[in-house]
């Protein structure tokens, strides 16, 4: 199966895993390997093009291809979380250089950024990515070396126009990486909209059953930049272990259904309480009430996600109260997999945070959305 292959759809991509099958035994599902070295030969040559499995893995390779193909890539690079992903793009950077990231973002991935690359050298400045003309404004203000956008952006589901901001960003000489990790290749492609890099936390969507951390970027190009990156997987010993890539190559099969129902089921949950004086905000860009609706319903295609969050009228301790209260949406961090989770996310940012105090995240599974509406119905009562 050739993935370049324009009669085929991105669907059966996935579900077939590009439809190599493994040799001498036609294995549909590819062997795991696990060998950490590989003979040379007498010449001192390695004939089967490995060397050591910290540079990379016989495993990586159709999983890598996949995303390649489902993101419009010539290539792609796992990682061993989407934290060791987004840090690679920075590490590659040099001591001094500016970098642009959006104020609303995931919190644990802006901690890094604070705590260890500015300390590091690089310059990091934060546009408002509520502000549709922060980031082309902040970008144009002094020499920038790279722009990290997330859409949408967690936990209030900002929505970034990817095509206006490569516009920006390339007229400044910059590059531009897009956290596409809750858009996922399904409902979005940031390099078909200009995009440089795109990174996602391959926990979340691409793998979709708890059961895996992973990270993965996809480039535009093979230049020096991502020469660059991929030394620093290799050189930091960034890798993901032969069974989560195989874990992670089972996962991504079902992508396409476990996004869209996800969708379909949070697109009814933000309808059905959005008028609910309950909350005093549904947050969830398939909503015409979002101010940035315009922006998803052009730049996401076939849905809008599985993200929402709900903001409690009556405040923070109704809302820790309404988050303790669920029974089918599960109290636990993460997002992206078949089961549904619930947090109040200020509580997990910890001090510091910028999510609103009265808000409570919603990672929407696949589950029947009467039982989700039903869990949520109760819980505000």
């Amino acid at each position: 199966m050739n993935p370049k292959d324009p009669t085929l759809h991105p669907e059966t991509l996935a579900a077939q895993g590009l439809g190599r099958v493994a040799q001498p035994y036609a294995d549909i599902v590819p062997p795991i390997h696990v060998s950490t070295t590989y003979e040379r030969s007498g010449d001192g040559t390695y004939p089967g093009g490995r060397v050591y499995s910290r540079a990379d893995n016989p495993g990586y390779d159709q999983p890598e291809a996949l995303i390649a193909a489902l993101e419009g890539a010539p290539s792609a690079m796992l990682f061993a979380s989407g934290q060791a992903a987004s840090a690679a793009v920075f590490q590659s950077l040099a001591a001094g250089d500016r970098v642009l990231a959006p104020r609303n973002m995931y919190w644990a991935f802006r901690k890094w950024l604070l705590e260890f690359a500015v300390p590091w050298g690089l310059v990091v400045d934060f546009y408002d990515n509520a502000d549709p003309g922060d980031l082309a404004k902040r970008v144009g203000e002094k020499k920038t070396r790279l722009v990290w956008v997330e859409t949408p952006a967690n936990p209030t589901w900002d929505v970034t126009d990817i095509a206006d901001a490569a516009r920006a960003v390339h007229a400044a000489g910059a590059v531009l990486a897009v956290d596409s990790t809750c858009a996922t290749p399904v409902l979005t492609r940031p390099i078909e909209l200009g995009a440089d890099l795109v990174m996602h936390s391959a926990t979340k969507y691409l793998n979709g059953h708890s059961d895996v951390i992973a990270g993965v970027l996809a480039t535009a190009r093979d230049d020096d930049l991502w020469k660059r990156i991929r030394y620093v997987r290799g050189g930091g010993g960034a890798i993901l272990g032969p069974f989560e890539a195989a874990l992670l190559m089972r996962g991504m099969r079902t992508l396409h259904l476990r996004v869209k129902a996800a969708s379909t089921n949070a697109l009814a949950i933000a309808r059905h309480f959005e008028k609910d004086k309950r909350f005093s905000h549904v947050l969830y860009p398939g909503l015409a009430s979002h101010p940035a609706s315009a922006i998803a319903v052009r730049q996401m295609s076939g849905g809008f996600g599985g993200m929402l969050s709900l903001r409690v009228a009556a405040g923070e301790q109704a809302s820790k109260d309404f988050t303790a209260r669920l029974k089918v949406f599960k109290r636990a961090t993460s997002l992206g997999s078949v089961e549904s989770l619930a947090e109040h996310r200020a509580s997990v940012e910890g001090p510091g945070t910028f999510c609103p105090a009265d808000l409570v995240r919603l990672s929407v599974g696949i589950e029947h959305v009467d039982d989700l509406i039903n869990d949520i119905e109760q819980a505000i009562s």
